[in-house]
């Protein structure tokens, strides 16, 4: 197996949360059958909180006035919307060190925190939840399903976000206001800058690198 994967980038703008479940499911068919290389999409939702399998069996929900879509990735709830990069790796994690989910998760949190260290930002992980903090608050989210060891579903970073809308979130042991948006903590940078950064960051971090 090549060690330097060739990812292929889909810039999609704004799409509907159910749109894009449709779409993810067919492309992770489509690689799984080797149609299509490793696909990133970037993209933001309409306001929408996913709800996974974590919430549900915790009976957790969101207050009134969000609306919500059931899923079926790992985690609890998760805010989407304006001001927020989302990113789907339709990947086939078959390569060195990509032997476990937990394995998988780690190199996607170590990617993030180079793309913002290389934007002035110094992140981290926390003991409380998978994802990335910064300045003790939660700022990207991770949550992943697998089929064949290719995944669908992704990660969130959140950049600038509506007030009090994703503040307004608590559930899976966090309190309402721990997970914010970087502008919010006075890191003024931007949704282009980030994504940027992640494309730079990524053979470095995850040992794949953009195609032609």
């Amino acid at each position: 197996m090549d060690e330097t994967r060739r990812v292929h980038i889909r810039r999609l703008g704004i799409v509907p949360y159910d749109e894009a479940i449709v779409q993810m499911k067919a492309l992770q068919h489509q690689r799984i059958n080797e149609e299509i290389p490793d696909t990133l999409l970037l993209l933001s939702h309409p306001e929408i909180v996913t709800v996974g399998p974590r919430a549900r069996n915790d009976g957790i929900a969101p207050p009134e006035g969000y609306a919500t879509h059931a899923v079926d990735r790992g985690g609890g709830l998760t805010w989407h919307g304006p001001g927020q990069i989302v990113a789907y790796p339709i990947f086939k994690w078959d390569q060195e060190n990509e032997t476990s989910v937990a394995a998988i998760i780690e190199k996607i949190e170590a990617w993030i925190l180079n793309a913002l260290a290389a934007c002035g930002i110094n992140g981290a992980r926390d003991e409380r939840m998978q994802g990335v903090w910064v300045d003790g608050k939660k700022i990207s989210s991770i949550g992943l399903s697998f089929l064949r060891w290719t995944s669908r579903h992704g990660f969130t970073i959140n950049v600038d976000t509506p007030q009090g809308r994703v503040e307004g979130l608590a559930g899976c042991g966090l309190n309402a206001h721990t997970t914010t948006c970087l502008q919010r903590l006075g890191h003024l940078t931007s949704i282009d800058s980030i994504e940027k950064a992640l494309e730079e960051t990524m053979l470095k971090s995850i040992q794949r690198t953009l195609s032609n």
